[in-house]
């Protein structure tokens, strides 16, 4: 013999349910993560890193430039003759620091992208270090290292074979903007008004190389005052063409002749003018985009707005109605029809009819056939029955067998327009009844 079972407490045994708070504020989840979980911290370094917010961030990140910045300035110094010697003294030492400083950030920034889910494990993290800035960051690293390593006393930016390695620190200036947004500011404005960029230079270099051949053509020959040919070859005429049209002016090639002198005058208004187009365009792409970001920004500013209003409806109806399964809203009850009666015993179609020479009952009788006739479900009260005490359509069986609790279909008279002899001719066609009126 079994023993007996205890019974299963049935909801309402279970104590009272929580109530529900109304405020939007308030977090929907019970459980709070603990503030010094390993996943936490690293999201928060992450953020801090990689998408720096706030004032604790932007302190950091300014105070990261501007040692950058000081460190390029004694590297320009350590060039010059006059201050060499305290500057290569001064940039060794900041050079340590350094290399220490954004080695160990490299690191900390390896670490903490295992929050995000493509970054986890030694996969993830060979794809973060992948990225264009990181490896930027590993050969500024590596360069430092290298530079500091080889030389000897101290004087390891004296050593001529390592001289230009110094200069890849210049690459840190990109760890500034470690999100490339100004990169993809600027890819976007090309991107949209590319069309009108490469028509103008394309127009603009067909200017530059046919005046720059006929100013070579007309000044080949020409000698100068110190005797020396201007331009002796195409590429020279290249060049001061280059030069004419960008408004630098060098000087160093002058036309001679009057012929080239009015190709040069020419050459200058026309092809000057498409060379200059291309800073208009994009100055005025740069202030479309900039005011479609603060559209963006207004419209993001809305969101959460939004969210909270949701979410207190929805707080609203789970306290008129506590369930724990929340699918049963979507629900939807099943469709119902009404029967519609026709002399067709096995209807194919809803409303189809066919057109015959009988007569209805005086009465207003049933006729032999019923026919099922879907009508959409409209949840409203019956309305009162509206129909007239004689109803008769000649041809036509209509009549409509109501249930108390769904939808009412009347049909009005109908006026007869055609003739009895095209009614003949339409005999043995079939047709659609229409619904000429839903009560509502």
């Amino acid at each position: 013999m079994s023993p007996p079972v205890s019974p299963v407490p049935a909801p309402a045994d279970l104590g009272p349910r929580p109530r529900v708070s109304l405020d939007p504020r308030v977090s929907i989840y019970s459980t709070r993560r603990p503030l010094l979980a390993r996943t936490h911290i690293q999201g928060r370094v992450y953020n801090f890193l990689e998408r720096p917010t706030g004032w604790k961030c932007f302190v950091y990140h300014f105070t990261v430039f501007l040692i950058v910045l000081v460190c390029l300035i004694f590297s320009v110094l350590s060039t010059i003759e006059q201050y060499a010697a305290l500057a290569t003294g001064t940039l060794f030492w900041m050079e340590i620091v350094l290399v220490v400083f954004f080695g160990t950030e490299y690191v900390v920034r390896l670490w903490s992208a295992g929050c995000r889910s493509k970054y986890v494990g030694i996969w993830g993290r060979l794809r973060f270090a992948r990225k264009p800035i990181s490896i930027i960051d590993l050969i500024v690293v590596v360069a430092s290292m290298v530079v500091l390593c080889v030389g000897s006393k101290g004087q390891v930016f004296a050593t001529s074979a390592i001289r230009g390695i110094r200069f890849l620190q210049i690459l840190r200036m990109l760890h500034v903007d470690r999100q490339g947004g100004t990169w993809r500011l600027l890819g976007s404005v090309v991107f949209i008004h590319r069309q009108e960029l490469i028509t103008t230079l394309y127009i603009g270099f067909l200017g530059l190389i046919f005046s720059s051949y006929f100013v070579y053509l007309a000044e080949k020959d020409a000698v100068n005052e110190s005797g020396r040919i201007e331009f002796g070859s195409y590429a020279d005429a290249l060049w001061w063409g280059v030069v004419t049209v960008t408004t630098i002016g060098y000087g160093d090639k002058v036309p001679q002749t009057w012929v080239g002198k009015t190709i040069a005058s020419c050459f200058s208004v026309f092809a000057i003018s498409f060379f200059a187009l291309p800073a208009g365009i994009l100055g005025s792409g740069f202030a479309l985009k900039v005011q479609q970001k603060q559209r963006q920004k207004h419209f993001n500013r809305q969101i959460p707005a939004a969210a909270s209003l949701i979410q207190t409806a929805w707080r609203c109806y789970a306290a008129e109605n506590p369930d724990s399964s929340t699918w049963k809203i979507y629900v939807r009850k099943p469709a119902r029809s009404h029967t519609l009666l026709s002399p067709s015993p096995k209807p194919k179609k809803s409303v189809m009819v066919k057109k015959k020479k009988f007569k209805l009952d005086k009465d207003n009788g049933l006729s032999p056939g019923e026919k099922i006739f879907n009508v959409p479900h409209i949840t409203c009260d019956p309305p009162e029955d509206r129909r007239p005490d004689h109803f008769s359509i000649d041809g036509y069986d209509s009549s409509v067998r109501k249930s108390p609790t769904l939808l009412e279909v009347s049909t009005p008279h109908f006026l007869r327009t055609n003739s009895f002899a095209e009614d003949l001719d339409l005999e043995g066609e079939t047709l659609l009844t229409p619904i000429t009126h839903v009560s509502q």
